[in-house]
């Protein structure tokens, strides 16, 4: 049974970690495993991203109904500060694009390190590789980061200078999924790996699909500021006229 090398394991992961042998893939657990694909975890995500919106709805909904400045109040202020967030990022992701390229080369780095640790993860990694056809986040080699995929003489992996299925390009006519169809493509140079897989880093097919989707990307941008503009004037005019009705009752 392959076991993956203790000196490897410590040069990735310096912090303390043990070896699993009972499973036939090489694979190094670390005390923030859990962590990372926590924080990244797409679900985890959108679970987030629902509370909130649920809390700021319920404000506004039964604010409204029953005419409670509180909540009307509460629901104001909340999506007065979803909307200086939103903002304030556009324009820091706007004059800091380098900042903001390496701090999304991160997230997309612990995606690829936790690429077989979390399920959805993996589906999210795959889907955006097939959509922008590209693979890693600077270039194909960047799956070497992943333990499976690592390039490196030490490791026992079947997968090695590899990587995943939705890195290829997809073979015209052919109805089965080859899985093993970016097996040792990190081992190639960049014209010979183009041949078979998308080579070009999802970084600049990002910032290519935008260049070229700037009407799209203002549409939706839009789309999200004016039902919120819109919820906070109404909201302060819906307050306005409670509390004139309360000052002409007494």
């Amino acid at each position: 049974m392959p076991q993956w090398p203790e000196s490897h394991c410590r040069d990735l992961h310096p912090h303390k970690y043990s070896v699993d042998t009972s499973r036939t893939a090489p694979l190094c657990l670390h005390q923030d495993t859990v962590r990372d694909t926590f924080l990244i975890d797409p679900a985890v995500i959108l679970i987030v991203v629902g509370v909130v919106m649920f809390f700021i709805t319920f404000c506004g909904c039964i604010g409204a109904l029953r005419e409670n400045i509180r909540l009307l109040k509460t629901f104001s202020l909340s999506l007065t500060l979803v909307f200086i967030s939103q903002l304030v990022i556009a324009v820091l992701g706007f004059f800091y694009s380098d900042q903001t390229r390496d701090a999304l080369g991160e997230f997309v780095k612990k995606a690829i390190v936790h690429y077989r640790d979390d399920l959805d993860l993996q589906n999210l990694m795959d889907y955006i590789q097939k959509e922008f056809k590209c693979c890693g986040w600077n270039s194909y080699t960047d799956w070497s980061w992943n333990l499976y995929f690592n390039c490196t003489r030490e490791n026992p992996s079947s997968e090695r200078c590899g990587v995943p299925y939705s890195c290829c390009t997809p073979v015209p006519g052919e109805n089965v999924i080859n899985t093993m169809c970016g097996f040792g493509v990190q081992t190639q140079k960049f014209k010979e790996a183009d041949k078979s897989i998308y080579a070009v880093g999802c970084a600049d097919r990002a910032v290519l699909w935008i260049e070229t989707h700037l009407l799209l990307v203002g549409a939706l941008a839009l789309g999200l500021a004016l039902p919120q503009i819109a919820g906070i004037v109404l909201s302060q005019i819906l307050i306005s006229q409670i509390q004139d009705e309360i000052s002409s009752v007494l």
